[in-house]
């Protein structure tokens, strides 16, 4: 049971109503596609990648935001042409990305595609493959890297329009921005006390919040989740952050009953402990802390998935693969080529995790 009392979260939609964005699975993808759509037509670059890139990642979203966003897109087009400054001065990155997006052309742009290999999971997410690797690409052999103001970091003013939701849960305030480029579900970056400007290393204190909040959503949520990706795993932004997803109807492979962590009797490619408990859990984070092993997490209400693994940089992931976070290592994987998507196998997937094995 969460210490925190159920309450109501509100926020205010364009029509000045209240509404409980988290009071039912309904209304947070109702908040999320209003909020989504009326970033379409806005002023900003990576505004406009963001809103194409998690429109394409749901067909039903796609379909119905289409149109506008072939508008917005051919709006683009002719700004970089005439050279406006808010196209042609826009972040380096963002403007990166639209040229490629560009080159590849707004027809060709597919929604998410997925299938089934074995017990694994495979997407097709072309958007996904543009995005910047900022920290992703970066070899690291220890946990803790102290926050750098002078980074990217999720206070950046540049930020406030990404933003989906603000406030307080489980005693905490929260910051939930949309992911740039989702490859989940409802896909979020929530990020606790934001000011406090905290690196990706947890305490104590911040994986309770974690747990707590995961209990609190979870009685009007029931398939909300968080990833965590250590420094040293994967994690792209030096700034305290989990990310929040739905899974509806279906857990990530790693939930399995018939992996011998969930109780039966076949072996998952790589240690993987649940816990029940959130002490136990932060025990077994502490000692991983102690010995400098790098990690990935799956929070779900009232358990975690910890996955131990080789550090970031430590070993050349397969050709297919830019590397392995916490979808990665819950049996997800996302490809950015129809060709490899199209040929890989489940037994490919499962050399790749474990590789990341670690080593005696």
């Amino acid at each position: 049971m969460t210490r925190f009392p159920i309450h109501t979260i509100m926020t205010t939609d364009a029509t000045g109503a209240a509404t409980a964005v988290f009071a039912s699975p309904h209304r947070v993808r109702e908040a999320f596609e209003q909020r989504l759509a009326g970033l379409v037509d806005e002023d900003t670059l990576g505004v406009f990648i963001l809103a194409l890139a998690n429109a394409s990642y749901d067909d039903a979203m796609f379909d119905r935001l289409r149109a506008r966003l072939r508008t917005a897109f051919g709006r683009w087009c002719a700004r970089f042409d005439d050279g406006d400054p808010r196209a042609v001065g826009a972040a380096a990155d963002d403007a990166d990305v639209f040229t490629r997006l560009r080159t590849l052309g707004f027809e060709q742009l597919v929604a998410t595609r997925r299938r089934q290999l074995g017990p694994w999971e495979l997407q097709f997410n072309p958007l996904r493959g543009l995005r910047p690797p900022r920290m992703s690409n970066i070899a690291v052999n220890r946990l803790h890297k102290p926050f750098d103001p002078d980074g990217f970091h999720f206070n950046k003013p540049f930020l406030r329009r990404e933003i989906f939701w603000e406030g307080e849960l489980a005693g905490t305030q929260l910051r939930l921005l949309f992911n740039k480029f989702p490859f989940a579900d409802l896909h979020g970056l929530l990020v606790p006390q934001a000011g406090a400007s905290r690196p990706q290393y947890l305490d104590a204190e911040a994986h309770e919040r974690v747990w707590d909040i995961a209990m609190l959503l979870g009685h009007t949520l029931p398939d909300v989740g968080f990833g965590y990706n250590a420094h040293g795993a994967y994690a792209s932004v030096n700034h305290l952050h989990v990310q929040m997803f739905m899974r509806v109807g279906v857990g990530y492979p790693i939930e399995s009953m018939h992996w011998r962590h969930n109780g039966g009797s076949e072996d998952y490619p790589l240690t993987v402990c649940r816990f029940d408990d959130r002490h136990t859990a932060w025990a077994a984070l502490r000692d991983l802390h102690e010995r400098e092993i790098a990690y990935n997490l799956v929070y779900r209400p009232g358990r975690l998935y910890l996955v131990e693994r080789a550090m970031q940089g430590s070993h050349a992931h397969s050709g297919w693969t830019t590397g392995c976070a916490w979808a990665e290592l819950a049996g997800t994987f996302t490809t950015h080529t129809l060709a490899d998507f199209e040929s890989l196998s489940a037994a490919q997937i499962e050399a790749e995790l474990a590789s990341l094995a670690l080593r005696p």
